[in-house]
């Protein structure tokens, strides 16, 4: 009978001194084996591949004021840094809930959770979406503290194969859960130039958005589809042609954000989710619960802003921020994601 034993593979080398590819970064990937691997991409203000840094972190643990023996609630779980915070402050005492969509990224956040200590006695993860707290209120009870962040977590944003940025090639898909909905590709194809310049305008204050709309319909009527990241931004580079060469590559650089940032509330339906959280949120706290939202644009802060305000008008809030929070200048030097952060909060009454 012969051998059947695998040969070991050799893993595939980058040429160069640093990795460049999402999968290249086998080091940064792996942080418990290469801890300084990873600290070392941290200290230079980098968010290691794989990996999400946690923003905000010391002002909203000084405002929820976690106390062990209470029911909190992360609305977002993602990479479980917030989480891991405050399943600390419980000292073992209470529960946390923690929601999220994405099933390939809060099934690893909740192993690694478990790996630290912290098991289905005091962490429970439901893949769910925070529009339908509730649904989890009418299980586990009123929460004493609820968190959401409402950003993309950088090991989405990363990793190619999600679609989420312009500056990696990877199929055009902007959804949090790749198991349901329409791809940001999809939709594309099935959009009039009306709605795709509703679009850009509203989800992201896009000033060029009839040259883009006009762009991607061009390019389809040609039969030219637009199924990768690299296709979009080609075509924004085209829409955006007509600038003047000194200005076009930190426009197009901007375009690109805006436009990827519209289709990704688009096919997530992120406005209407959020919508539909603020008006249930005060709801499912207890009174003198409080509740710190974490935003990362223009539009999901005037939502939070507005809900928050006519909820105190309407005395469901005793408190709200007068003014928004942002990460210290020292946070966004270490993490230059933070930079475009604001927290607000709530007490219910």
């Amino acid at each position: 009978m012969e051998n059947q034993e695998k040969k070991h593979k050799r893993r595939v080398r980058y040429s160069g001194t640093h990795p460049k590819s999402y999968k290249e970064k086998y080091k940064e990937l792996n942080p418990e084996k290469y801890a300084d691997t990873v600290a070392k991409v941290i200290s230079k203000g980098g968010t290691p591949a794989g990996m999400h840094i946690s923003i905000c972190v010391k002002e909203i643990l000084d405002f929820l004021q976690i106390q062990p023996g209470q029911i909190g609630l992360d609305a977002t779980l993602g990479y479980g840094g917030h989480t891991k915070e405050m399943l600390k402050c419980l000292q073992s005492k209470g529960h946390i809930y923690a929601l999220d969509v994405d099933p390939i990224e809060s099934a690893k956040t909740k192993a690694r959770l478990q790996e630290q200590g912290f098991g289905e006695e005091i962490l429970t993860v439901k893949l769910l979406n925070f529009a339908n707290i509730d649904q989890v209120a009418a299980e586990a009870g009123k929460f004493d503290f609820v968190l959401a962040d409402l950003g993309v977590s950088s090991m989405q944003i990363d990793n190619p194969d999600r679609g989420f940025s312009y500056k990696v090639e990877g199929p055009l898909d902007l959804r949090m859960n790749p198991q349901k909905g329409t791809s940001a590709a999809e939709r594309l194809k099935h959009i009039d130039r009306e709605e795709l310049i509703g679009m850009l305008v509203e989800n992201s204050d896009e000033p060029y958005a009839e040259e883009i709309a006009k762009s991607v319909l061009s390019r389809q009527r040609k039969g030219q589809e637009i199924l990768t990241t690299t296709d979009l931004k080609q075509t924004i580079e085209e829409a955006l042609s007509f600038l003047p060469a000194a200005d076009r590559r930190e426009a197009v650089k901007k375009s690109c954000q805006r436009t990827f940032q519209a289709l990704r509330i688009d096919v997530n339906s992120e406005f209407e989710v959020l919508y539909q959280f603020l008006e249930k949120l005060p709801d499912v706290l207890t009174p003198g619960g409080r509740v710190a939202i974490l935003t990362f644009h223009s539009g999901e802060d005037r939502l939070v802003k507005k809900s928050f305000k006519e909820c105190y008008k309407a005395g469901l809030y005793s408190e709200i921020c007068k003014d928004v929070i942002r990460p210290s200048a020292e946070e966004c030097v270490r993490n230059s994601r933070a930079r475009s952060t604001k927290m607000r909060w709530a007490i219910r009454a």
